[in-house]
């Protein structure tokens, strides 16, 4: 298998590559979860570099990076319907062969074990064709949500980060979660109880 671009399916969940064609979806969803997604999203600190002005620019700069070999975004389809998007970013090769993944979901499909099958299948991806040893994920300690997904996939906690990130207007502090491919040998959809197939 090919680390990118990849569809991974199991079960009612797929992930795949972004598309121009996923605008209208991408726009709907975000819209729709605007208040619920607010205070976690990613903003840009004063002085910095912009983020994409248009979908078709989002697109544009994700397929720049999965090309360089620094990402692997995707979009999370349930039955068929956009629902989220699970991103892995700032891949490092040399003696690091690291990772880091950020995620959200239309609120419309939370709570329903989606997200925390969606990361494992994008860690599970990363370790095997992706040849990556180990991922990290952040999460503002207020964000429950977020947190629930590494609980539910059992990673452990390995620090805390003050201003790690600039979210929703702040620098703000973070938990730091890892796993590495040592710790999980059968994969994270099975510790997870799904069937990989």
């Amino acid at each position: 298998m090919t680390a990118w671009p990849v569809v991974l399916t199991q079960g009612e969940v797929t992930l795949r590559p972004f598309g121009y064609a996923d605008g209208d979806a991408w726009r709907t969803a975000r819209q729709r979860s605007a208040s619920w997604l607010t205070p976690w999203d990613a903003t840009v600190p004063p002085g910095a570099e912009g983020r994409p002005s248009s979908f078709r620019s989002l697109v544009r700069t994700l397929k720049r990076s999965a090309r360089k070999g620094a990402a692997f975004p995707f979009v999370i389809e349930v039955d068929g319907v956009f629902a989220g998007q699970v991103t892995v970013s700032n891949i490092v090769r040399g003696s690091a062969q690291f990772a880091s993944i950020g995620y959200w979901i239309d609120k419309a499909y939370a709570g329903r074990g989606i997200m925390p099958r969606a990361v494992a299948m994008a860690i599970d991806h990363c370790f095997t064709a992706g040849r990556l040893h180990r991922i990290e994920i952040a999460i503002r300690p207020e964000n429950s949500n977020s947190l629930r997904v590494v609980e539910k996939l059992d990673l452990g906690e390995v620090g805390y980060a003050p201003r790690y990130l600039h979210i929703d207007g702040a620098w703000r502090d973070h938990r730091i979660y890892a796993v590495t491919v040592e710790e999980c040998p059968g994969g994270l959809l099975a510790r997870l109880g799904a069937d990989p197939g």
